[in-house]
């Protein structure tokens, strides 16, 4: 139960960053992208503390030959770029669907890298933003939720739950969907092959930096 208080002040803490950076009634006085990284920062840090053991149970012994790093960099990026393809389907056919409305919200979620450096915002989710959410949410949040439920599925889905239940006080319906769609995907293939987390947080980067910059959708 107490490393679960942790879990839930974390997730606590989360909220409060993405309520402040998203939900459109906070003032958003400070720069989006300074309190993202600041987010990304604080997260990663409660996570390596928080879930110590964790990752020295998880990784302790673990051989990085060649195959294994080789294979996750490709499966990592492959995934990005599924994703990615996944979401310009889904684009295309939510604007058939719902023409106004959809890109409307899709804009919105753009809008927020207007007034920063491209090149700035691509390396910060790349290297640092990207990683930082699979760390956390996935490394940290999912892990410690399968370790302490009876099935390790139903700590699962809460992970996911709450990875896209945290994007709610934006209002923004695709942002929630996009998020729940990640979540799913990144949240089931944790769950089904822990091994895969360095391919997992490896896709997680290169599609932020890909959907959010290099080929916006």
């Amino acid at each position: 139960m107490g490393k679960n208080i942790g879990v839930i002040v974390s997730v606590a803490i989360a909220l409060v960053f993405w309520t402040y950076m998203f939900c459109p009634v906070m003032p958003n006085t400070l720069p989006f992208w300074h309190m993202m990284t600041c987010a990304a920062i604080v997260l990663t840090a409660l996570s390596f503390i928080l879930g110590r053991d964790i990752w020295k149970q998880k990784w302790q012994g673990r051989k990085w030959g060649t195959k294994y790093i080789v294979g996750q960099i490709v499966l990592g990026i492959a995934l990005a770029f599924v994703l990615w393809g996944v979401f310009w389907v889904g684009d295309k056919l939510s604007q058939w669907m719902f023409p106004s409305f959809a890109r409307t919200q899709v804009n919105s979620i753009y809008s927020i890298k207007d007034g920063f450096n491209p090149h700035v915002v691509g390396l910060l989710l790349l290297l640092l933003i990207g990683p930082a959410e699979e760390i956390f949410w996935r490394g940290y949040v999912q892990e410690q939720l399968q370790r302490s439920c009876s099935k390790t599925w139903i700590g699962a889905l809460i992970g996911i739950a709450l990875y896209t239940a945290i994007h709610i006080p934006s209002c923004n319906f695709m942002l929630i969907v996009a998020a729940g769609v990640c979540g799913v995907v990144w949240g089931g293939l944790y769950w089904w092959k822990p091994q895969w987390f360095p391919a997992l947080l490896l896709s997680h980067a290169v599609w932020d930096a890909a959907v959010f910059v290099w080929f916006p959708i």
